[in-house]
């Protein structure tokens, strides 16, 4: 297991509590968790992918790169995270809103997947509402109180960077 640095360890906590404790309502809560169940294993935006790839005849081919790519980037997330080993948060005080299919933490997977579909799949589909929808995945793992931010901050940079790579 990697130790993270104190600083790091301090900013992640306060980042944590402050989105745990912030707009929160029962309504907001079980939303929230319904759009992030479509996140789980990436299958929301394989999904996506997959039905571009089978519909879009015309593109199919970019489409099979990009849902390729998507693919690539939570796979490439599982090896860091069984490497890693990091914990998920566990804060007495404010409990997860979910329950996660491990305890590993870092980096996130929704974050990974999300960033790598916004990135591999613009020019397939609107650009903009795909990062808004990666934004919103990977923050509601911190809504959730089931990660860190950090884990958020480097799903996204290596969701980001594994996408760009699956548009050319």
């Amino acid at each position: 297991m990697v130790t993270f640095p104190a600083p790091l360890q301090a900013l992640d906590l306060a980042g944590l509590r402050l989105t745990r404790t912030l707009g929160h309502t029962p309504a907001l809560e079980r939303a929230v968790r319904g759009y992030s169940q479509l996140g789980q294993y990436a299958s929301g935006w394989l999904a996506i992918g997959a039905a571009g790839v089978v519909l879009d005849r015309r593109r199919r081919g970019r489409w099979a790169r990009a849902v390729t790519g998507v693919g690539a980037a939570y796979v490439a997330n599982q090896a860091i995270k069984f490497t890693v080993r990091r914990p998920r948060p566990q804060l007495e005080d404010l409990p997860q809103l979910t329950q996660p299919p491990t305890q590993l933490s870092f980096p996130s997977a929704h974050a990974t997947s999300s960033f790598a579909a916004a990135q591999a799949y613009a020019g397939l589909l609107p650009a903009r509402p795909l990062l808004l929808a990666a934004f919103a995945m990977a923050g509601s793992r911190l809504y959730l109180g089931v990660h860190w931010p950090s884990d958020i901050v480097i799903g996204a940079a290596l969701g980001t960077a594994i996408g760009k790579g699956a548009r050319t």
